[in-house]
């Protein structure tokens, strides 16, 4: 259960903000350009930058530190639009409080250390400044919620989330995998906090980011975090991710901006009529479920009776196979029929594996 009590929730830039800017502060001359760029882009309504870079292995930039910080004042005078930087340690803030920073972000392998979490937030008591919290590296949605938990504990009442993936070795598409499912479930558990996408480090690749920016805004997202570079290619960390300005501006006119129903009463009737015949179907497949497990126990029980081991091989394989093929038929992916398979499946032989084990088993609880 969530102990976070907010007075003003959210970064207060309205719907759908964009934050844009580089990976990392580079040169002086790299922030005019920006500045030249957005001047004529209305619709950039916070300017993002990296001065203290957490690298994975030493020898790569490692940003400029405090020696950027007076260009950042230069852009919130020029494009009069909150500046926001990184912070992974009290030192950090006290440099960005110094120089006049507007927001505070906490970066993904910051989040995932509450030793490093907790320092941060107890340089902040008493200083109200909006902070936004980074999701930690590994797919951990507690330790999200205890970084926003202990910023809220000293006092920070405006706060916001950044989704900006996890990581997975065995991914081959993004950089940081999305697991959209747990940052929503960090909606459902906190649903007046903002989630603010960051498409740049889940995909990974400039050429990605329209796709991964569009459907974290159909999934309800409250705004973007785009790395935006003069000249990417010669930028002097991730380039690979970063868009230039034109890139940027072109991903913010074809964009789709959606919007989301808050309450119960704005459901258009015909969307409400579709909700309803969805209730009706999934109280059938939760009923053909609970049929299929009653059969697994029974299928247990004579197993035990017969002395046969609870995984057979040779069946699973040709209900993997033959399940999927008919599931593809039916306009489902493979992937999605294999997951919803092999998560039956566990189930089945956790159930069998009680009734081997002499004990009872539970009742089927529905979540």
């Amino acid at each position: 259960m969530n102990t976070l009590k907010m007075k003003n929730w959210g970064l207060g830039l309205g719907k759908h903000v964009i934050i844009a800017g580089p990976c990392s502060v580079e040169t002086e001359k790299q922030i005019d350009d920006l500045c030249n760029s957005f001047e004529r882009e209305p619709q950039i309504g916070m300017f993002r930058a990296g001065i203290w870079k957490p690298r994975t292995r030493p020898g790569n930039f490692e940003g400029l530190g405090d020696q950027a910080l007076p260009w950042l004042q230069k852009v919130k005078n020029r494009l009069n639009i909150p500046v926001c930087v990184e912070v992974a340690k009290a030192a950090h803030v006290e440099s960005a409080l110094k120089h006049g920073i507007d927001v505070l972000w906490i970066g993904a392998r910051t989040t995932v250390n509450p030793f490093s979490v907790q320092e941060i937030a107890d340089s902040l008591q008493g200083v109200d400044i909006p902070v936004m919290v980074k999701n930690p590296i590994n797919p951990d949605l507690a330790l999200w919620i205890g970084a926003l938990e202990r910023m809220n504990k000293v006092g920070i009442n405006k706060l916001a989330a950044i989704h900006r993936g996890f990581a997975d070795p065995y991914d081959k598409i993004y950089r940081n995998k999305p697991n959209w499912n747990l940052a929503m479930q960090l909606k459902l558990e906190l649903p007046d906090l903002e989630i603010i996408n960051d498409p740049s480090h889940i995909a990974g690749k400039s050429e990605m980011i329209f796709d991964v920016a569009q459907r974290a805004l159909n999934f309800g997202m409250d705004g973007l975090m785009i790395e935006t570079h003069p000249n990417p290619e010669a930028a002097w960390s991730d380039a690979r991710q970063q868009l230039n300005p034109e890139q940027l501006l072109t991903i913010l006119k074809e964009i789709s901006f959606r919007e989301r129903i808050d309450f119960e009463n704005q459901i258009p009737e015909n969307l409400k009529e579709m909700r309803e015949s969805i209730d009706h179907i999934d109280q059938k497949l939760i009923d053909l479920l609970s049929d299929r497990f009653h059969l697994i126990d029974q299928v247990g029980a004579y197993k035990k009776a017969h002395d046969l081991s609870v995984f057979q091989g040779g069946r699973w394989q040709d209900v993997l196979d033959s399940r999927t093929k008919l599931g593809i038929k039916k306009d489902m992916s493979e992937k999605f029929m294999k997951s919803l398979l092999i998560a039956i499946h566990d189930e089945s032989i956790k159930r069998q594996e009680k009734q081997i084990a002499n004990e009872a088993v539970e009742p089927l609880t529905i979540i």
